[in-house]
């Protein structure tokens, strides 16, 4: 298996801004860690599972886009399984993966209805583009201008600097803009007073907490006011934005 460098930012969103879901099916404890990070530096959510029964159980709560799929499971191949998550998921695109010399697990996959496959070994930079291209034909994702962020109800335009929520623009000042830019480049990820200070204010730490603490306060006042909050604080942690509830 070939490692690469994944892109850091994803370009690829659900129609309500969240990351896109992906379910990794393989008995290999490590291919599957592998696979998983991979995937996570391109800004996806991923869970796993060993085996099918697993993985159906998994599917049925986190609903994934799209899923990748050993063929050969401990309790179950991979047939079956994608029998049974189509029973429950019909659209879900499934990604299979095979051993090198298996032809026959090739053919019977696609003619079940599996969408794609790639044979082991394989390249990350392959399964993710695959992914990607299954993603995009199924309409589970969108792509995202290059210049636009959206989380939620929530757009910043990169270019023009202009923000909204929910249609209404909202006015920012530059540093305003530049911490929401930070936050919404990294939704749903937990971001420290130290990294936010290093990023937007470009010096360290030491001291120097409080000035996050209060324009945090300021973002809030003009994003949340009257609507579900999207900034949230982990305790001892940091900040993080996501979809208002």
């Amino acid at each position: 298996m070939t490692a690469t460098t994944p892109r850091s930012r994803t370009d690829l969103l659900r129609p309500d801004g969240t990351a896109v879901r992906v379910l990794v099916v393989d008995d290999e404890a490590s291919l599957a860690e592998l696979l998983s990070m991979a995937l996570r530096y391109e800004g996806w959510q991923v869970h796993s599972a060993g085996d099918g029964a697993g993985a159906l159980r998994i599917a049925r709560e986190f609903r994934p886009d799209v899923v990748v799929l050993d063929m050969m499971l401990p309790d179950m191949d991979g047939l079956a399984v994608l029998g049974r998550l189509r029973r429950e998921l019909p659209e879900v695109p499934v990604l299979f993966l095979t051993a090198k010399d298996a032809v026959e697990d090739r053919i019977a996959g696609l003619t079940a209805g599996g969408d794609d496959y790639v044979t082991k070994p394989f390249s990350l930079e392959e399964v993710v583009a695959r992914l990607r291209g299954l993603i995009r034909r199924s309409g589970a994702a969108q792509a995202r201008s290059e210049s636009l962020l959206t989380v939620g109800d929530l757009t910043l335009d990169e270019d023009s600097h202009e923000v909204t929520r929910g249609g209404e623009s909202v006015h920012l000042t530059a540093t305003e803009f530049e911490l929401l830019r930070y936050l919404m480049r990294n939704p749903r990820r937990v971001l420290s007073k130290a990294q936010i200070l290093d990023r937007v204010w470009s010096y360290d730490f030491g001291g120097q907490a409080n000035v996050v603490e209060l324009y945090i306060s300021y973002l809030r006042r003009k994003l949340d006011a009257g609507r579900s909050p999207m900034i949230h604080t982990r305790r001892g942690a940091g900040y993080l934005i996501k979809p208002g509830e």
